[in-house]
């Protein structure tokens, strides 16, 4: 069973080597945010993308965020998110895109899916190289 503290490796694990391919990787992502993790009461996605500078660099950044609430004994501990982020150079078309999308304001998370997958936000960048992919968990 997936836990919230082996949800990265295991998500790692699934995406392999490959790191470039934004498609594929996509593809994984959809399949890992249907698996059940031990605890979820609901499955929270977001889809996020726009330029920051978090890096001290401006950067577009293409996220693709799970979310897991904590609990220990019944209470709420704390939040965590898993980013599967693709970095790109800042081009002119990329600065123009800019969303926060999710999963929970849909009526199921197929039509998350399908929506993110009709926005530009997303289709722009599926056509660039990255400058890296980075996969990592956070407590928020």
């Amino acid at each position: 069973m997936i836990t919230v503290k082996n949800a990265e490796s295991y998500l790692k694990g699934s995406i392999g080597e490959d790191t470039d391919d934004i498609k594929k990787v996509w593809e994984k992502f959809k399949d890992f945010s249907m698996e059940t993790v031990e605890g979820e009461e609901d499955k929270e996605i977001l889809f996020q993308c726009g330029v920051y500078d978090f890096t001290g660099e401006e950067l577009f950044h293409f996220d693709l965020v799970r979310q897991f609430t904590v609990y220990e004994e019944d209470d709420y501990s704390h939040m965590e998110q898993l980013h599967c982020e693709f970095l790109f150079k800042p081009t002119s078309e990329l600065k123009k895109l800019n969303v926060d999308e999710w999963s929970m304001d849909y009526d199921d998370i197929e039509n998350f899916f399908n929506h993110i997958e009709s926005t530009n936000e997303f289709k722009i960048p599926l056509s660039l190289k990255p400058i890296k992919l980075e996969i990592y968990q956070e407590e928020i």
